[in-house]
């Protein structure tokens, strides 16, 4: 595996937002985390990317202990993180941004190229370049955010609610290229309100509640699981 999250609880101050969760994810694959607000999904990522440590518990990313770990240490391993609400630096370019998503790197010339990858996947990031991050749409927010993600050359891109707020459209857009960066080899933690769209798009799933896995499986199984349909996808 990839990444093992192992019997990890996770407190602010003395209530428990996670409770016991373990997830497993197998190299080259989409895993989602669903459920409903609160159930712990953001804690969860936030665990993984070093945001907040958990209280117990063990991560381990390609054979290494990373739970104490801060969080530009966790990203130069290789595992980068899209957070709920996009948070591009308003007061920058999307060059800058992208800039940004790549500090830690030395490799010039591999910078150059994931550069022209980003603009493959986003062309609108590409035509607006110099234009100020905070001035773009929602969507075109969530573009700068998962591009600057890839900036740093993850092999884990761990992604929160990219789809929030976004037209139908906009979220079948960015839905697109969830599929095109992990068929470029991206391993990809996605936690999604919509639950039907994330399923789609992964191979596992995971539900928590209340702090917990309620269930799990490939996410064929769940999506025909009639507690999962009458929960999360409408009956």
């Amino acid at each position: 595996m990839l990444l093992e999250v192992r019997n990890i609880a996770v407190h602010y101050r003395k209530t428990a937002a996670v409770k016991d969760v373990s997830i497993s994810v197998a190299d080259g694959t989409i895993v989602t985390l669903i459920g409903n607000n609160g159930a712990g999904k953001t804690t969860t990522l936030r665990a993984i990317t070093g945001w907040k440590h958990p209280s117990s518990g063990e991560i381990t990313f390609d054979g290494q202990r990373i739970e104490k770990r801060l969080p530009e240490q966790i990203n130069k391993l290789g595992i980068a993180h899209v957070p709920e609400g996009r948070r591009v630096f308003a007061q920058m370019t999307v060059m800058e941004n992208m800039e940004m998503g790549a500090y830690l790197r030395r490799d010039t010339a591999g910078v150059r190229k994931d550069m022209e990858m980003v603009f493959h996947h986003f062309p609108i990031l590409e035509e607006r370049q110099r234009q100020l991050a905070g001035t773009l749409s929602g969507g075109q927010q969530q573009m700068v955010a998962m591009g600057r993600a890839l900036m740093s050359n993850p092999r884990l891109i761990v992604m929160d609610e990219p789809s929030l707020g976004l037209s139908p459209i906009m979220c079948q857009e960015i839905a697109r290229i969830i599929r095109q960066i992990h068929e470029q080899g991206k391993t990809i933690i996605l936690v999604e309100q919509n639950a039907r769209l994330a399923l789609s798009l992964a191979d596992r799933a995971y539900v928590l509640d209340t702090g917990s896995v309620l269930l799990e499986g490939p996410s064929e199984d769940l999506k025909s699981n009639e507690a999962v349909k009458q929960a999360y996808l409408g009956g």
